[in-house]
């Protein structure tokens, strides 16, 4: 098993703004823009919180855009609005731990469910895409209880208006 964050963040380190929205994202680029297709064909298994999953359950072509892997919300609600997400509860750290041990997983999102698995050194690669935006106040990426943590760049890419670092254990 290996466990992926991807995701974008603003200069200034925030998945969001104050109010959870990330419009300021979509307004500046797409994933055309970026490795997210060759990204998305590695991985096996999405997990991500129900705040997440508001976020983009709505979007067009939902259903395709995360068709070919099996996708966990952790929530307290018994169903979801989109047929090919499964709703999970339960510790994060030891529901992941279960999953099949031959599969990449990608962490989606937010970061309550990042910081847990932070905490247990669970993460093997970071892709962190910075985007040329400031938002001043928002919703931060990192999030744990534990200091200091190590990682390796490994790579650096930019994609249109994109900077991508590649982080790993």
């Amino acid at each position: 098993m290996r466990i992926y964050f991807y995701g974008c963040v603003s200069m200034d380190g925030y998945l969001a703004d104050k109010d959870h929205k990330i419009d300021w994202l979509l307004e500046t680029g797409t994933t055309e823009e970026t490795n997210y297709d060759a990204f998305y064909k590695r991985m096996d298994i999405t997990v991500m919180g129900k705040r997440t999953f508001d976020d983009i359950a709505d979007m067009d072509g939902i259903e395709s855009f995360y068709g070919t892997t099996e996708n966990y919300v952790f929530t307290h609600a018994d169903s979801l609005s989109v047929k090919n997400f499964i709703p999970i509860s339960g510790n994060v750290v030891e529901r992941i731990k279960n999953m099949p041990q031959d599969k990449n997983i990608w962490i989606v999102g937010g970061n309550t469910i990042l910081a847990e698995l932070l905490d247990h050194d669970m993460i093997d690669e970071f892709y962190v895409q910075v985007a040329p935006v400031l938002l001043g106040d928002g919703i931060s990426l990192f999030t744990q209880k534990e200091g200091v943590k190590r990682f390796k760049l490994k790579e650096v890419h930019q994609f249109g208006p994109f900077a991508e670092m590649v982080f790993e254990k």
